[in-house]
C-alpha cells in the first residue's frame, strides 16, 4: 500500500507538470463554458480565495481538492447560500452529505445550482420584451475519496453538467482527481495537488435555435423552419497546486507533551494553472482557536489584476472568512458550524457574499 501511495503521487505530480506545460494559453481565454465550475459554493473555502488546497477537508473538498473528502469524520451534511454580485438577482444554492465507509473509504453527493432571477424575454418584435426566462444551472458531483496512509490521501469524483436556458440546454461529464500529503511533527505540513474539470465537450441545443422565414414569392406561400446549431465548448480545466503549515503558536507553553495546542496560525500558498484563463497564484493566512473559532484572509494574484486597462477579472483579489462552531451532544462528537466569507470586487463594485451551515459527527 505504501508502494502503491508512493506511485501514485508521483504520477499526479508528472500529470500537473504535464498540465502545466500548455495552461494559461492567452489565445484560449474566454473559449471554456461551464463556469459554474469553477465558482466554489462553500463559505470557508472562498473565505481563503480557494488557496487551501493542500489542507481543505470534508464536505468543501469536493469544491476544490476531492482528496479532502478523506479527512471526513463518520457523517457530514451542509448547505451554503451565495449572493452573486449584489443586486444582480445571481444566487448560489448548493447542498452537500458525506458518509464514512469503514475501512473502505468516504462518500460525498454534492448538489450545486446556480439560478440568474427573471430576464426579459425580447426579439426584433417585442424590444421592450414580452415575458420572462429563467436561466438554470445544475451540477450533481458523486466522489470517493480513501487515506491510504497515516499521510496520504487520494480521491476521484465526477460531476453531472446541465444548463438550461428557456428553450435550449447544454448537458456534460467532468471528472476530477487529487491528492494530499501530511507529515512533520504533528502533522502540520500539508501538500496537494487536484486537477479538476476533466470533461466532455458541451454544446447547446433546442428549439430555441430554430428560425421561421415565411416565402411570400412561392405559390402557394409556405415558411421553411433553419436550424442554426451552437458550436461546441469544453470545461474550465484547471490545475492546483498547494501547500500549507500549521503554527501551533502555544506550543512552547503546554504543560505536556499530551496537551493539545489551542492557538493555530496557518500559512497557505497556492498556484492555479487554468487552461481557458490566467494563472492564479497566491496565499492565505488561517487563525483558530480550540478548533471553535477561525478568521481567515487571502489574496490571490492574476496577471493584470488591479488595472482596469488590463484585467480580465472582477475580483480585487482579497478575500475574508469566518466560521464558528461549537460541539454538542452527550460526547461532544457532533460539531455545528456557521461559516462566512466576502470577496470584495472592481466591476462592478458589488462583492461577493457566502454563508454556509455544517453539520458532523
Amino acid at each position: 500500500m505504501k508502494n502503491f501511495s508512493t506511485k501514485a503521487l508521483v504520477a499526479i505530480c508528472a500529470l500537473g507538470v504535464s498540465f502545466s506545460s500548455f495552461a494559461g494559453n492567452k489565445d484560449r481565454s474566454g473559449q471554456a463554458g461551464a463556469p459554474e465550475m469553477v465558482i466554489n459554493p462553500w463559505a470557508r473555502t472562498t473565505g481563503l480565495f480557494g488557496m487551501n488546497t493542500a489542507c481543505v477537508g470534508g464536505l468543501e473538498a469536493m469544491k476544490l481538492n476531492i482528496a479532502g473528502l478523506a479527512q471526513d469524520t463518520s457523517m457530514e451534511v451542509g448547505v451554503s447560500h451565495g449572493v452573486y454580485l449584489t443586486g444582480t438577482s445571481i444566487s448560489i444554492n448548493d447542498i452537500g452529505i458525506t458518509q464514512k465507509l469503514g475501512e473502505v473509504g468516504v462518500l460525498g453527493l454534492n448538489i450545486y445550482s446556480m439560478s440568474f432571477g427573471d430576464i426579459p424575454t425580447t426579439d426584433y418584435f417585442n424590444p421592450e420584451g414580452y415575458g420572462t426566462y429563467h436561466p438554470q444551472f445544475l451540477n450533481i458531483e458523486l466522489g470517493f475519496a480513501k487515506q491510504f496512509s497515516t499521510h496520504i490521501n487520494a480521491g476521484v469524483s465526477a460531476t453531472y453538467v446541465s444548463e438550461q436556458i428557456n428553450n435550449i440546454s447544454a448537458i456534460g461529464l467532468a471528472f476530477d482527481g487529487g491528492i494530499q500529503y501530511t507529515t512533520g511533527k504533528r502533522d502540520n505540513f500539508h501538500f496537494g495537488i487536484a486537477l479538476r474539470n476533466i470533461g466532455t465537450n458541451m454544446r447547446f441545443s433546442g428549439s430555441g435555435f430554430a428560425i421561421s422565414a415565411d416565402q411570400p414569392q412561392s405559390s402557394p406561400n409556405f415558411a421553411v423552419t433553419v436550424d442554426y446549431p451552437s458550436d461546441k465548448f469544453e470545461m474550465p480545466t484547471n490545475l492546483n497546486i498547494g501547500a500549507s503549515y500549521d503554527i501551533f503558536l502555544d506550543e512552547n507553553h503546554l504543560s505536556s507533551k499530551a496537551s493539545v495546542p489551542q492557538h493555530r496560525l496557518s500559512v497557505i500558498a497556492n498556484f492555479t494553472s487554468n487552461s481557458f484563463n490566467n494563472d492564479y497564484i497566491g496565499g492565505g493566512l488561517e487563525y483558530g482557536y480550540k478548533g471553535l473559532f477561525m478568521l481567515r484572509c487571502a489574496y490571490r494574484y492574476e496577471n493584470g489584476i488591479g488595472d482596469p486597462a488590463t484585467t480580465t477579472t472582477m475580483y480585487t483579489g482579497l478575500a475574508f472568512g469566518a466560521t464558528v462552531q461549537t460541539r454538542f451532544g452527550n460526547k461532544k462528537s457532533s460539531m455545528l458550524a456557521l461559516d462566512y466569507s466576502y470577496r470584495p470586487t472592481d466591476r462592478p463594485a458589488n462583492g461577493v457574499h457566502m454563508i454556509s451551515l455544517r453539520y458532523n459527527r
